[in-house]
């Protein structure tokens, strides 16, 4: 393997797939990165055996190959050279050389052939939707996933493909949020795939605000996301996600319409004096104002009021108040409507704007 490559240009695929690296790793070659140099083109591929990240940019080369080295510091190497310098790159004895001006690096290598490459993934599904709509999709569901639940299916998010239509689903068993948006994705079978913690994370690093496809395959045990020379591959939950349908209330005969950002604020006042761990908030609806109280084991208490449009018999009901203000977070419209039933029942909370996003909070006995 020999090669000449500017500094900036091999730096841009390294930061791109340095995040799934983990810093401490039972194998060795996955603090790796595997570097394969070809005629007109170097790819650098990470993985940590969950989430692959693989990244290309053009390149003139001398001789190609494969070899793994060092992740980070191959990164520092490359962070550490000047600006606009140029990065000769060479495979000697089982060491990759560097060299920049009057700077030398000698790195330990690792064979390629140990590395962990997932090459097809059988896909059943392919379609692309643009980049801005698929992170949106993400954006509004994912701080719903579970963390490290022993029901591991929840630990991920599940990504339907029926009917026209792309659907984010993520639920904690406390909450839920759900999100959809148009997607071309053909005549193919419906579909339900769970995508891991890491993976969603790593994809929505992955995706710009920018109307380009992302282009993206579904198989029976992985989903592959390209974007331009960027590609990530993650495995699938084996598991079978919760009728979210079920969960989702119908029936709800009190409406509150809110301003939005005013619920958020008055919300967020009280939040301050909640018990740290439940974080529980309890509020009193009737026709005229919302009342919001909180208290905590050191008997301080908050109260705050925010004006509304409530429709409905008087209720009181507790809630997580974290929940509250993240699905209001996710909500784009300057209005909100909440449908509630009474004191046990799970509460909608909808966008008036758009249908197509919808996030279930349930009560907390307060």
């Amino acid at each position: 393997m020999k090669f000449t490559i500017a500094r900036e240009a091999l730096l841009k695929p390294v930061q791109a797939v340095i995040g799934v690296v983990e810093r401490r790793q039972t194998m060795p070659i996955l603090s790796n990165l595997l570097l394969a140099a070809e005629a007109d083109r170097l790819t650098v591929i990470g993985t940590d055996l969950e989430v692959e990240l693989a990244a290309s940019v053009p390149l003139e080369c001398d001789d190609g190959g494969e070899v793994t080295v060092p992740g980070r510091k191959l990164l520092d190497i490359c962070r550490a050279l000047p600006d606009g310098a140029t990065v000769q790159v060479s495979l000697e004895k089982e060491r990759l050389l560097l060299k920049s001006g009057r700077s030398r690096f000698s790195l330990s290598t690792l064979p390629a052939a140990e590395f962990p490459v997932i090459e097809d993934i059988q896909a059943r599904h392919h379609f692309a939707v643009p980049q801005q709509a698929l992170r949106e999709l993400l954006d509004r569901t994912h701080f719903s996933m579970a963390q490290q639940d022993v029901r591991y299916y929840l630990n991920g998010l599940l990504l339907e493909m029926a009917d026209g239509k792309l659907r984010a689903v993520a639920t904690d068993g406390h909450r839920l949020a759900l999100a959809e948006v148009e997607a071309a994705i053909g005549d193919a079978p419906a579909q339900q795939v769970i995508v891991p913690r890491k993976g969603v994370l790593e994809m929505q690093r992955l995706l710009g605000d920018v109307e380009e496809p992302a282009e993206v395959e579904t198989g029976a045990n992985h989903i592959r996301v390209r974007v331009g020379d960027l590609r990530l591959t993650s495995k699938l939950v084996d598991g079978r996600f919760p009728d979210y349908d079920r969960v989702i209330p119908k029936d709800g005969d009190k409406t509150l319409r809110a301003d939005r950002q005013l619920m958020r604020d008055s919300l967020g006042r009280a939040a301050i004096l909640s018990n740290e761990k439940y974080k529980g908030v309890r509020l009193h609806l009737d026709g005229q104002a919302v009342r919001i109280q909180a208290h905590n084991p050191e008997q301080e208490e908050a109260e705050d009021e925010f004006e509304a449009e409530y429709q409905g018999g008087e209720l009181e009901i507790g809630f997580n108040v974290t929940y509250l203000l993240e699905a209001l977070s996710a909500v784009d419209g300057e209005d909100v409507i909440l449908k509630l039933s009474d004191a046990n029942s799970s509460c909608l909370i909808i966008d008036p704007a758009s249908e197509a996003h919808r996030y279930v909070v349930m009560p907390m006995r307060l």
